[in-house]
């Protein structure tokens, strides 16, 4: 039934005008104010809506990923811009917040509403979209 349709998923925040400083200015995305909601314009033609609520409760599960060729640099980019890294009693990470397992490196950090999202390489490359 939705094979064909684009979808487009959300989340929430508690201060717009800070998410959208967060998004476009610290991670470099495009983000444009829809109405007082945000669109982040994401690689692919992906769209995430990010809204403003009153009592946000911030996600406990990872709502972004961020795939990137070079997971180290991108920390230490992030890092200079201000991002702090997230740890886990769960996992061990590196001196940098960097979980490095057999299949892909990845670190986790947080928007300023709460929402966890993460950074991560992985070693072999994701298929193609389209491809299962």
């Amino acid at each position: 039934m939705f094979e064909y349709t684009k979808v487009l998923s959300s989340f929430s925040v508690d201060d717009a005008p800070k998410a959208q400083r967060f998004y476009g200015e610290t991670l470099g995305l495009k983000v444009s104010n829809e109405s007082g909601a945000l669109l982040l314009h994401l690689s692919g033609g992906n769209d995430t809506l990010i809204y403003p609520k009153p009592d946000h409760i911030p996600a406990s599960y990872t709502v972004l990923n961020f795939v990137v060729a070079d997971i180290d640099s991108a920390v230490d980019r992030l890092v200079e811009r201000g991002v702090r890294f997230l740890r886990y009693d769960e996992v061990r990470a590196d001196e940098k917040g960097i979980v490095r397992g057999p299949d892909r490196d990845i670190a986790w950090f947080s928007d300023p509403a709460g929402n966890v999202h993460s950074v991560g390489q992985f070693k072999t490359p994701l298929p193609a979209q389209g491809d299962s």
